[in-house]
């Protein structure tokens, strides 16, 4: 990790020389360009333009139409330089709304940041959205990570059938939740028989926040009552070595780590298949199955693709 931290200073500060040395040319080229320029507009173009009122209007109407452009430039320059700063202040690394190409350009470019990740921690609805292989960016870091806790909302919960009430098709939405759950908790046993350290909670209250902290980001999304996670906007922030305070890694990153020691949260045991409940001293004081009831729909399985299992 701090070899990581090490060599994207490096590159940072090259990056900044190189661009400092563009600008630097460009400057000292427009300077030594301008007489040229001015020689040219006064004994050439200018006693042409002076006697044809054709092409006075056209010189007219080019040099306003560039004052147009370098001022709108000039607009969006400045606009994007304090939107950077308030970024920076937010902590805002990246965000996207929907799967365009450039989207998932950019979150390639998030993975290699994330995929070294020692611990990831996944606060969730069902967790089958972000243990997909074919929509989750955090395979490899799930098969390098070494602890990995997840929260994900009781299936059989009141949370959870509150939040099916406002979608289409409650009963069916309900359902699904109940299968993609399995499918989730199938998924982390692998993980655990493969070596990983995996704990997993559930919790009763209606879904609000959709957190994943791989490392030094955090990625949220809203859970919107009446529409799909899969749908809403995704944002990461990252943690400030030089301000931890500053910014939004920290307020959710304690968000999590609140709920994972929220006692009313029931742990599951994937030795026994039970969901284990404890006191605020850590004391276990109750017990109870954890057992889906078999659909006739069944999901597709998620696909393994850490280690095998020993």
């Amino acid at each position: 990790m701090d070899h990581n931290k090490h060599f994207h200073s490096f590159t940072q500060g090259i990056h900044h020389i190189f661009t400092h040395g563009v600008i630097t040319l460009l400057a000292v080229g427009v300077a030594f360009s301008l007489p040229v320029v001015a020689k040219y507009i006064l004994f050439y173009w200018w006693p042409r333009v002076e006697g044809n009122s054709h092409l006075l209007m056209l010189t007219e109407i080019s040099f306003a139409t560039v004052l147009v452009l370098l001022f709108n430039i000039s607009k969006i320059a400045w606009d994007g330089r304090r939107s950077i700063h308030m970024n920076r202040i937010a902590s805002l690394v990246y965000a996207r709304e929907g799967r365009g190409w450039v989207s998932r350009w950019k979150e390639r470019g998030m993975r290699k940041k994330i995929a070294n990740s020692r611990d990831v921690y996944i606060m969730s609805i069902s967790g089958y959205d972000t243990f997909s292989s074919k929509n989750s960016a955090l395979q490899k870091t799930l098969g390098l990570a070494y602890e990995i806790r997840v929260l994900l909302a009781d299936p059989y919960g009141k949370g959870i059938a509150s939040r099916a009430q406002a979608l289409d098709d409650p009963e069916a939405m309900l359902q699904s939740y109940r299968q993609e759950t399995e499918a989730s908790v199938t998924y982390l046993r692998k993980l655990a028989v493969a070596g990983k350290k995996v704990r997993l909670k559930f919790y009763e209250d209606p879904p609000f926040w959709k957190l994943v902290v791989t490392g030094e980001y955090v990625w949220v999304q809203y859970c919107h009552d009446g529409h799909e996670i899969k749908l809403q906007p995704e944002y990461v922030f990252g943690l400030q070595h030089e301000n931890p305070q500053r910014g939004f890694f920290e307020p959710f990153y304690k968000h999590f780590l609140d709920q994972w020691k929220d006692p009313r949260h029931s742990e599951f045991n994937f030795d026994t298949s039970e969901l284990v409940y404890r006191n605020e001293d850590g004391n276990e004081i109750q017990r109870m199955a954890f057992s889906p009831q078999p659909e006739e729909a069944v999901l597709p399985e998620l696909i393994w693709t850490g280690p095998e299992p020993v």
